[in-house]
């Protein structure tokens, strides 16, 4: 279990990735169907801190493609850290493709004072309680980050559109799951609910051909 801390089990490798899809396929073997047709299975690990949430916040409700290309204005700006964000106005922001609302939760996040290294010691719920304490953050840009951002193994976004499709269609259920529906499906996959979504995400981009998540 090299690489996992005991409380918090966490995903450093492409090897902590592939431990995770082999317990997935031995308790859950339509994962294995996935995979297949998957194929790799990205790591798809992130720094954490400012500018990670504020991606996230980023790709709230946007296509893949329109995310990246409004990060990447941002980032060309300069526009991608908690100093910046303080010091742009709100109008600077919405002139780089922020919607209205996106350049209030920006300014908000910037003005939160977080402690982002303090996070990397608190359990995922606690970091979900903190984050979503920001105006502008959900339970989905919260778990997006505790996944990718701070490693976790076990987060799972269950409100995340393309991984509720995924679900459809590797379980071939009669209809999309909601929130919940998916969230109780997922509760068998512990301690490696990261890495099905992970599974799933691979999955939803071969099956529709398109980016479920950046």
């Amino acid at each position: 279990m090299g690489g996992f801390t005991l409380t918090m089990r966490q995903i450093r490798s492409p090897a902590c990735v592939a431990e995770g899809v082999n317990w997935l396929v031995a308790h859950e073997p339509r994962f294995a169907t996935a995979v297949d047709t998957a194929g790799e299975i990205p790591l798809r690990l992130k720094p954490d801190g400012f500018s990670a949430l504020l991606n996230a916040i980023v790709s709230q409700q946007v296509s893949v493609s329109s995310a990246a290309a409004i990060w990447n204005r941002l980032d060309a700006a300069g526009m991608t850290s908690v100093t910046a964000v303080n010091a742009s106005p709100e109008e600077g922001l919405r002139q780089l493709g922020l919607s209205r609302p996106k350049a209030r939760y920006a300014k908000a996040l910037a003005a939160s004072n977080i402690d982002y290294a303090a996070l990397r010691a608190l359990p995922d719920d606690e970091v979900v309680t903190v984050l979503t304490a920001v105006p502008g953050i959900g339970r989905w840009t919260a778990e997006i980050y505790v996944k990718f951002s701070l490693g976790r193994a076990d987060a799972f976004a269950a409100g995340d559109l393309a991984l509720q499709e995924a679900a459809r269609l590797i379980f071939d259920l009669p209809e999309r799951p909601t929130e919940k529906e998916l969230r109780g499906l997922a509760a068998p996959w512990s301690p490696w609910r990261s890495v099905a979504a992970r599974i799933m995400w691979a999955y939803y981009k071969q099956a529709k051909q398109r980016e479920g998540i950046r």
